[in-house]
């Protein structure tokens, strides 16, 4: 008889025998990211929410790097001659003008034009006029007005302007300082954020003080021809470029009420004149995100330092001790958005029933823009930036 072997003995023998070793099953590696899958879902959701508000047309993009790695195209530009939207639709991009007048405002301040901390009433001392009780107006300065603290209103045109026969804005600036006595410093300087639109307007008019051209002409000359933006100007289409424009539609109930393709934002159009296809915004988005190449007109419209800090959080837009008042900050003229600990920049507009949005993410090295052409767009527009940064660009942040 075999003598009993020891247990230890016994074991090892066990756990080395063929019949143990049979194969194991495969390790399931995690799942990798797609981001096309991930766009397409965007996309159908975006058609589908469109469809729910009633968007008559509307255009997303998401860029990648220096270029679009996607656009989604949805329903009409022009709904009574059946002119779909297409990549070269135009659209207006309403207060997401505000940026580039930032830029602008920086570009004079690299060159020593002017500084930041200049007071506003050296530059328009007409605005002496502005009810002032609190005697604050000599301390507001252009920082003030890139980051929407200088106290004053939110609307450029808080009278009238009810009647078909009136402008969608005041034309000219004499008609702006004709309001000027009529208007109140609502708050101490600084103080708080408070979007305010004539703000930027004026900031549009110092920079037509000190460079000689008209708003639109200079930023032409200094922002959209280096970005290579050829196709986007400002107010009424050019007529090689009307059979592009996007018509806006006001919706009341279940009908659309047509507004037409072009109108004059007269003398608040640096605060909100820009009309641009989707493409060529996207070019904007690529220089935003520093992916344009270093020795192009693109990389010299304004220092990447200069950038950075526009894109610098300066304070809460909402109340302090609000649920929000964490969530989002204003820097010089961007919004600034936490999206897990990294930033995303951002702007949005809205005039006519045009609505649109755009954002990057510099970590990830992404951003999108969306345009709508539809009043009810408003929850469209936020929905699409929300996924756009959830479901693509933190999925591809680097770890």
């Amino acid at each position: 008889m075999t003598p009993a072997r020891p247990f230890a003995l016994r074991l090892a023998l066990a756990l080395t025998s063929p019949l143990v070793l049979a194969p194991r099953a495969p390790v399931q590696e995690p799942p990798t990211f797609d981001p096309r899958t991930a766009w397409d879902e965007i996309g159908t959701a975006f058609h589908a929410a469109c469809e729910e508000h009633g968007v008559v047309g509307a255009s997303l993009a998401f860029v990648r790097g220096d270029a679009v790695f996607g656009m989604h195209l949805h329903g009409l530009a022009d709904r009574e001659r059946g002119r779909a939207v297409d990549a070269d639709t135009i659209f207006h991009w309403a207060s997401c003008t505000k940026t580039l007048t930032g830029i602008a405002i920086l570009q004079l301040r690299d060159r020593g034009r002017l500084t930041l901390d200049d007071r506003l009433l050296d530059h328009l001392p007409e605005l002496r006029a502005v009810h002032d009780p609190e005697g604050a107006l000599p301390s507001i300065t252009l920082r003030h007005l890139l980051t929407h603290s200088s106290g004053f209103r939110a609307a450029t045109w808080p009278f009238g302007g009810d009647q078909p026969w009136h402008p969608h804005e005041p034309t000219e600036w004499s008609q702006l300082v004709a309001m000027l006595p009529y208007t109140r410093l609502e708050f101490t300087p600084g103080a708080r954020f408070a979007y305010s639109n004539p703000g930027i307007v004026f900031l549009g008019r110092i920079l037509e003080q000190l460079s000689g051209d008209d708003y639109e002409v200079y930023v032409d000359k200094n922002l959209l021809r280096p970005l290579g933006m050829t196709r986007s100007y400002f107010d009424l289409s050019p007529y090689h470029l009307q059979r592009h424009r996007s018509h806006s539609y006001e919706r009341k109930g279940r009908d659309a009420v047509d507004l037409g393709p072009d109108f004059d934002t007269g003398i608040t159009v640096s605060n909100g004149g820009l009309n641009a296809p989707l493409p060529d915004l996207a070019r904007y988005l690529v220089f935003l995100l520093g992916a344009c190449p270093l020795d192009s007109d693109a990389a010299a419209v304004l220092r990447r330092e200069s950038l950075a800090e526009m894109f610098t959080p300066v304070l809460p837009t909402a109340a302090p001790g609000s649920a929000a008042a964490s969530s989002e900050r204003i820097g010089l003229c961007f919004f600034v958005q936490d999206a897990q600990g990294s930033p995303v920049l951002t702007h949005t507009g809205g005039q006519r029933s045009f609505v649109s949005f755009f954002y990057v993410h510099p970590v990830s090295g992404t951003g999108a823009l969306g345009a709508f052409n539809t009043s009810t767009a408003g929850p469209v527009m936020a929905a699409m930036r929300r996924l756009c940064i959830e479901r693509l660009s933190l999925p591809l942040t680097p770890r």
